[in-house]
């Protein structure tokens, strides 16, 4: 018996069954098919020629001994014909059981607990990848995706600090060849406004009405809200012109 079947005799597979299974699967094997678990029926009285089922990474084998064992018949279903697969825990060992797309119910009886939980399990996982194929594969590309990140940031951090490091050896070499000159204070002068002179022909507020000096305070209030006159030089018309009214 080859090694690599020899871990299928942990679960109490009868070894001769195992033996019989594994000399004849080596020429049932598809090329990239590997075997992930083999179950053996058990039943309560001596079971000369069990049944056995075979589930690889590419379908379920169920294997039936007949002519007192001296030939077999294999039965396959690939994963992707089979809907759903069972386990029913019984008080002498579990039945084991799965349904395809065209309706076929495919049971086997007297299967070790602890076998049929195995075969349960890695039926269950074959058909998560049959479903979401790229689910595995995305972690790793997104791991691959956050190292190329990772390697462009750290790429720009040192394009980043030998930048500083040019711009402030230049800066350190400018500084050393222009003297130092201290800035003189500067300060801004304002000149008074100085309200225009009157014309020849303007006449004084002495001698303007009352509605007149009226629209005049209303002129200068124009000249003060539109910037062009200060508040003291509207104050001061103001109370010049109020003086006549």
């Amino acid at each position: 018996m080859k090694e690599q079947f020899k871990k299928f005799l942990n679960e109490e597979q009868d070894p001769k069954a195992i033996e019989k299974i594994t000399s004849k699967l080596n020429d049932l094997l598809m090329k990239g098919e590997e075997v992930g678990y083999i179950a053996v029926q058990k039943k309560p009285a001596i079971t000369v020629f069990p049944d056995s089922i075979v589930l690889t990474n590419k379908r379920i084998i169920i294997c039936k001994p007949k002519n007192l064992g001296l030939s077999m018949d294999f039965t396959d279903y690939t994963w992707d014909e089979i809907v759903g697969t069972f386990v029913k825990e019984n008080i002498l060992g579990s039945e084991f059981s799965f349904s395809t797309k065209t309706d076929i119910q495919v049971s086997i009886d007297y299967i070790p607990k602890i076998q049929a939980r195995k075969i349960y399990t890695y039926a269950k996982e074959q058909l998560d990848i049959l479903k979401n194929p790229v689910s595995t594969a995305a972690p790793i590309q997104e791991a691959i995706e956050a190292e190329y990140e990772y390697e462009e940031v750290e790429e720009e951090a040192v394009e980043e600090v030998e930048t500083e490091e040019v711009e402030t050896e230049e800066v350190t070499n400018y500084a050393e060849i222009m003297p130092a000159v201290t800035p003189s204070p500067s300060y801004e002068t304002y000149e008074p406004i100085q309200p225009a002179p009157a014309s020849t022909g303007e006449r004084k507020l002495s001698e303007l009405s009352k509605e007149e000096l009226f629209d005049k305070l209303q002129n200068y209030k124009k000249l003060l809200d539109n910037g062009l006159i200060m508040q003291g030089e509207y104050d001061a018309y103001k109370k010049e012109i109020l003086s006549y009214m």
